[in-house]
């Protein structure tokens, strides 16, 4: 007897956040030149997501580099909140991405997604959400302010489905989806 699993497209990417700050554009009254602050401290850590455009699910992980041994341990965690269902992860072509040490679970399948074409992968989306809203025009005293920033960025973001929805709802995903599910 074959049991049909539950299946869920999810896209994944990983950003650095550190504390180099950026600048950007902010309203101020007229005549007020708004004061910035600027820093190049060389100090990063890895902020990973998948998220469905289906339904806005987002899953996140606050990791410290961007490795094939860290990637693994992202995989583990999004096959075992989705247990009951197989996934299908598209990702970009990074070389962790692509290691023979990379342990893949057994309900997810990476797919990658063609090179040099960052803008077909939603969550980079998410990214820029995440540096215009919390982290524009931001200095950090350590990493550790950084890591909280990124926790409440992420989490307020896992927290609202319909916000990833308009984010990462690509017409030609939604309408690819919708053609597969009448085959």
């Amino acid at each position: 007897m074959l049991r049909q699993a539950t299946f869920r497209l999810m896209f994944q990417d990983e950003a650095r956040f550190g504390r180099i700050s950026d600048g950007a554009k902010c309203w101020a009254l007229s005549g007020i030149r708004p004061l910035v602050g600027a820093q190049i401290v060389r100090q990063y850590t890895y902020a990973y997501a998948a998220l469905s455009p289906i339904d806005g699910v987002m899953d996140s992980f606050i990791l410290p580099d961007m490795y094939t041994d860290t990637l693994s341990i992202f995989l583990a965690k999004i096959a075992e909140r989705h247990k009951k269902e197989f996934i299908v992860m598209v990702l970009d072509g990074a070389p962790c991405h692509r290691s023979g040490t990379l342990v893949i679970p057994k309900n997810l399948r990476l797919v990658e997604q063609p090179p040099y074409s960052p803008e077909l992968n939603p969550v980079e989306h998410l990214w820029e959400e995440m540096r215009e809203k919390w982290f524009a025009n931001k200095t950090f005293e350590s990493m550790s302010a950084v890591i909280k920033r990124l926790v409440v960025s992420l989490r307020s973001l896992e927290q609202s489905p319909a916000r990833i929805q308009s984010l990462a709802g690509f017409k030609w995903i939604l309408n690819s989806l919708r053609f597969t599910a009448n085959l």
